[in-house]
């Protein structure tokens, strides 16, 4: 992905949902959920309890809660990302597909949603949960120091190590771009969902700590939700170039790698090569926006050859003997499982290219690398682009 994708499952369940977004809040606190700044606790719960949690939250919902996210529901939709989406929606049987729904990643994921009911999808979407950490993270998590990639920072060492190298590798002016967490523990911070939920909303101060309130009962009487750990919050990668965003500064360009999406290839098998063929795909983003590969034309075809294109140059990368030095094998069963996932918007601008097209640019890229009359020689970014377009045809005709 180039640049911000929202929460597909947010997306495209708010949409399914008669819910929506715009509040009517209740001054009376005695109708709001009690405060709570603490991280929700461990403990057994049944599901007798949990339906009680969600028949008290239900009576104090405002009244015209059932408005709440039309006013962003578009936006959201033209944001979501094809690479994901069918993965989830069939992981929740909510839509059908011509897509591959039985890969390894559909199964962990339906595993891992298994215990979800309509009504804690509602609730998850309703208030926000499934977005807040995504825009959390592109809008302030603006800075590499102390940050730990994994719930538990299984993923830093590779990830950090990933991005130096490369740094290094692609001949860019890169010292700006950071990479960070995306993590969905941020939902058991009050004062970060108050924040967002102001940004993302519009809402008044007293409106968005309602709405906090509201998901600190949830993270504490829903054990599904994991205490805001489930993957499918953080079920995400994305590049985005910097920008201005008053009165908090300027978002830098970053790369955002989300808890659910590492977490899901390390189940099935894929941890020690999927953290740096993501990172290296997101990378290669920031080299296209630099070298001014986004033209002004949004089509599925322009935004195919973007995405093949930062295929070619993740695969090129961690085939090189002077980037990652993978072993092709390896990368080429990762990339088959993680192609295969899903794209079947085939007329969407956010087309990334089928399956077979997908690994035939990468093919390209270990093709590019090992055959290369100077082992260990890197290619400028002007000449590996030129390269790849030059065989865009062959490609996209797989």
């Amino acid at each position: 992905m180039r640049t911000l994708y929202s929460s597909m499952l947010a997306t495209v369940v708010c949409a399914l949902l008669t819910t929506g977004c715009q509040k009517d809040y209740k001054s009376d606190e005695a109708a709001q959920p009690a405060q709570s700044n603490s991280a929700a606790k461990t403990k057994t719960t049944t599901p007798a309890d949990v339906a009680a949690t969600l028949a008290k939250l239900r009576a104090t919902l405002p009244a015209n809660f059932e408005s709440r996210s039309n006013s962003i529901k578009a936006d959201l939709l033209a944001k979501v990302n094809p690479e994901y989406k069918y993965t989830v929606l069939n992981a929740l049987k909510l839509t059908e597909t011509t897509c591959d729904d039985n890969t390894l990643v559909t199964q962990w994921l339906n595993l891992q949603l298994a215990d979800w009911s309509y009504e804690i999808i509602f609730y998850a979407s309703l208030t926000g949960m499934l977005d807040f950490p995504t825009y959390d993270a592109l809008l302030f998590e603006n800075t590499e120091s102390g940050q730990q990639f994994g719930i538990n920072g299984e993923y830093s060492h590779r990830i950090t190590k990933t991005m130096k190298d490369l740094k290094r590798f692609w001949d860019i002016q890169s010292s700006q771009i950071i990479v960070v967490p995306m993590h969905g523990s941020m939902l058991q911070n009050r004062d970060k969902v108050i924040r967002i939920d102001m940004i993302l909303y519009g809402d008044s101060e007293i409106g968005a700590e309602y709405w906090a309130d509201v998901i600190a009962e949830l993270l504490q009487g829903i054990p599904q939700y994991r205490n805001g750990n489930h993957p499918i919050f953080t079920f995400n990668a994305f590049a985005q170039g910097s920008f201005d965003f008053p009165p908090f500064g300027v978002v830098p360009d970053k790369i955002v790698m989300g808890d659910g999406i590492l977490d899901s290839y390390a189940a099935i098998g894929y941890g020690d090569v999927a953290p740096q063929a993501i990172l290296a795909h997101e990378f290669g983003h920031h080299v296209q926006f630099q070298r001014g590969v986004f033209g002004n034309v949004s089509s599925p075809e322009a935004t195919r050859r973007t995405e093949l294109m930062a295929d070619a140059m993740s695969a090129y990368f961690l085939s090189s003997a002077r980037g990652a030095s993978m072993q092709w094998k390896r990368v080429k069963e990762f990339l088959q499982v993680f192609f295969n996932i899903g794209d079947c918007s085939f007329t969407s601008i956010n087309h990334h290219g089928t399956p077979t097209q997908r690994m035939a640019a990468a093919e390209f890229g270990y093709q590019t690398a090992n055959n290369a009359q100077k082992q260990g020689h890197i290619m400028s970014a002007n000449d590996f682009i030129a390269l790849f377009d030059a065989a865009l045809p062959g490609i996209v005709s797989q």
